[in-house]
């Protein structure tokens, strides 16, 4: 009897291990990973599909679910789903979110973050740049540039002084029209002329919260270049808003303006013939003028349970096949440097190469009023140093 247990219990010991061995060394259907995105529609989202099917195609194991969250309410939504374990693994959110995003913990730092940057135009790696450290994916930019109409100018100034120039010729051979038009009120423009010798708002880095720099000495150089150009454009600061400078230049009574992607269409609907080139540089700089950028980042959420795969497909989105994809369907301009069979879309990106992202920080929301109010004035004759002292006190304000 003792031999009978003592065989069964051996028999059975041997059968457990064979079992274990084969399901050890025997075929498994491999774990299937979903990582669920959110993105805008109209464009992005079929980005995100295509995309998707593209990563997974590489990535077996790994399939892409598009959710519908535009990138403005991203931030605010990704708050109240991410701890509720009903968010994202990434999402879209414009860079000058990152503030936010970052003190509430709802984001990873960038995975290759080294590797991540080279790969960027340097606003777009500046935009993801937060106390020192990198979060998000930028997936496509936006600033504004020179455009030119072709049938008045085949080689666009390089200088502000070639602008003033070529327009005070061209006004007084062309009766009411413009050689150069801006929105000189408004202040995402005007920056630019604050921008000599690599001043710029809040510092560097966009985010000193105890001096604007915006009353510094190369701004008002550059501000006094600004107001200079009232002697080719002899019009008030409240008659050269941005619809009445967009219709001069679509009715061909311009030859110059500064504007943004977000005309391209509505100018050759126009049947203008235009270029687009980087912005002329300031008195003493050999490059051209800054300019204010803004940048759309994909971040992976915090709350994730798969983070090592979404940042994989976060970095994915960056690579040179799936930027001109994004750029085909999109038709927003790429976040790493590209050549691209569009010629304005060229126009930007070389822009882009000296263009820094908006700063982020709290201050920003006094900037704009205070900027709006002394660039009018400004143009209108008012004295240069007070204007910007007074704009540098208000932005600083409690």
């Amino acid at each position: 009897m003792m031999k009978k247990r003592l065989l069964g219990a051996v028999c059975a010991a041997m059968a457990m291990a064979l079992a274990l061995t084969f399901t050890a060394c025997g075929p498994s259907a491999p774990a299937t990973v979903e990582l669920v995105v959110w993105e805008s529609v109209e464009g992005p989202d079929e980005f995100i599909k295509q995309a998707g099917e593209a990563f997974t195609k590489v990535n077996p194991g790994v399939t892409i679910k598009f959710v519908n969250v535009e990138s403005g309410d991203s931030t605010s939504q990704i708050a109240l789903d991410g701890p509720a374990e009903q968010g994202p693994d990434v999402f879209a959110a414009p860079h000058d979110k990152l503030g936010e995003l970052v003190a509430g913990g709802h984001v990873l730092e960038t995975v290759n973050a080294a590797s991540v940057e080279a790969q960027l135009l340097d606003g777009c790696a500046q935009a993801v740049q937060y106390g020192g450290k990198m979060y998000g994916y930028p997936v496509s930019s936006e600033t504004y540039a020179l455009f030119y109409n072709k049938a008045y100018i085949t080689d666009p100034p390089k200088t502000w002084d070639e602008v003033k120039t070529f327009s005070a010729g061209f006004n007084a051979a062309n009766a009411g029209k413009y050689g150069f038009v801006m929105d000189v009120k408004n202040a995402y423009y005007t920056i630019l002329f604050t921008t000599s010798g690599d001043n710029r708002l809040f510092g560097p880095d966009g985010a000193d919260t105890t001096k604007t720099n915006i009353n510094s000495d190369a701004s008002v150089a550059g501000m006094t270049t600004f107001a200079g150009l009232r002697e080719i454009l002899n019009v008030p600061a409240a008659d050269l808003d941005t619809a009445a400078v967009d219709v001069l230049f679509s009715g061909g009574k311009a030859a110059m303006h500064i504007t943004g992607p977000w005309n391209v269409s509505s100018f050759r609907d126009a049947g203008i013939d235009f270029g687009v080139a980087a912005l002329p540089a300031l008195p003493g700089d050999s490059e051209p003028a800054g300019s204010f950028s803004g940048t759309r980042c994909m971040f992976v959420s915090a709350y994730s349970k798969h983070p090592a795969e979404a940042a994989q497909f976060a970095e994915f989105l960056i690579s040179p096949a799936m930027q001109q994809l994004r750029y085909d369907i999109t038709g927003a301009l790429p976040s790493v440097p590209m050549t691209l069979t569009d010629e304005a879309s060229n126009g930007f990106l070389a822009q882009m190469e000296y263009a820094f992202p908006m700063p982020s920080i709290p201050q920003m929301n006094n900037y704009w009023l205070a900027m709006n109010n002394a660039s009018a004035n400004i143009w209108d004759g008012a004295d240069i140093k007070n204007e910007l002292d007074m704009a540098d006190r208000a932005i600083l304000a409690p």
